[in-house]
């Protein structure tokens, strides 16, 4: 059929086989399909335990807090340990350090709540930073 016989398409719809541009296919809508963000949702938790966490400072609750932040420490530490970046690893480690409930740390006033402020951000930052790259298996899934 001549294009001037052709009915007029709808906006937007792609004729079955048709060949999407590269910018509108499915897989690359969302980012680089070739790393996935491991370490963000663990590291968003974190940071609304630490933002929680400031109500509580001199409760007895405060040790479910530091429960929380030191695993999630632990595990996003390992997420940066399986991307390759390294320079994550002594961060993490401090939080998990000074947030674990085992020995814990006495410390209170101003310089504690400053440190919870400290730890979002290297939470946030850490997760939004952290990627893996993707492997073939991941990609057939």
């Amino acid at each position: 059929m001549p294009a001037a016989q052709r009915p007029a398409s709808r906006s937007g719809s792609q004729r079955p086989g048709s060949r999407r541009p590269a910018s509108q296919r499915p897989g690359d809508r969302y980012g680089d399909p070739k790393v996935r963000r491991t370490g963000l949702a663990p590291g968003l938790l974190g940071a609304i335990a630490l933002l929680a966490g400031l109500a509580l400072i001199d409760s007895p609750g405060f040790i479910v807090i530091r429960y929380l932040v030191a695993i999630l420490a632990i595990i996003v530490g390992v997420f940066a340990f399986q991307a390759r970046q390294w320079w994550w690893l002594p961060l993490l480690a401090a939080i998990a350090v000074i947030w674990n409930p085992v020995f814990p740390l006495d410390w209170s006033g101003q310089a504690w709540v400053g440190a919870q402020y400290i730890a979002v951000l290297v939470f946030v930052i850490a997760g939004v930073l952290i990627k893996v790259p993707t492997t073939e298996e991941d990609t057939r899934r």
